[in-house]
């Protein structure tokens, strides 16, 4: 995903609707830097993007072929974000790692937190790999509504929505 000629300061973003509301999306000239899920109403949404990106412009052509993509998805597509290129922290990070690994899950499947610590190599850091998870700018192309508890509860979502969000999303899936 190539984004458009950025500002200076390298940050342009999109507001736009899905069926299940407005998001917004957020990119540097390092790739795609935050998305927020359906949860405000547009106008709060601007503003909540113009607070904690001052400076950002908005940019709607840049961000199509992922608007396109979440569009799909919250119409019971399977779009795949894969080639969607991320602002992730550095790969030998903690934090990089996980989020590499939650960008794995396949859609349609769940992994544990422990399942997802073990598949970076760090088997007892279950809950360092939930706090990562929690700070994931970038829910959906990230998918961590695919990561619960071992038992299958869905723990928690870093989402305003909350994890009522995170179960619609793993039932529409599910479909």
């Amino acid at each position: 995903m190539a984004f458009m000629e950025l500002p200076p300061h390298g940050l342009c973003h999109a507001v736009f609707t899905t069926s299940w509301g407005p998001m917004a999306a957020v990119a540097s000239s390092a790739g795609l830097a935050r998305v927020i899920l359906p949860h405000y109403q547009s106008d709060d949404l601007r503003q909540l993007v113009a607070f904690e990106h001052p400076g950002s412009v908005q940019a709607l052509e840049a961000f199509a072929d992922l608007i396109q993509r979440c569009r799909d998805y919250f119409n019971g597509q399977r779009p795949s974000f894969d080639e969607i290129v991320c602002d992730l922290p550095a790969s030998r990070k903690f934090a990089g790692m996980v989020l590499r690994a939650c960008r794995k899950i396949p859609y349609g499947h769940t992994t544990s937190y422990g399942r997802l610590s073990a598949a970076i190599g760090r088997p007892e850091a279950a809950r360092a790999t939930a706090g990562a998870l929690g700070k994931n700018p970038l829910p959906l192309v990230i998918p961590c509504h695919r990561v619960t508890y071992a038992d299958g509860r869905p723990g928690g979502f870093s989402s305003p929505a909350g994890v009522q969000l995170k179960q619609r999303m793993l039932a529409l899936e599910a479909e």
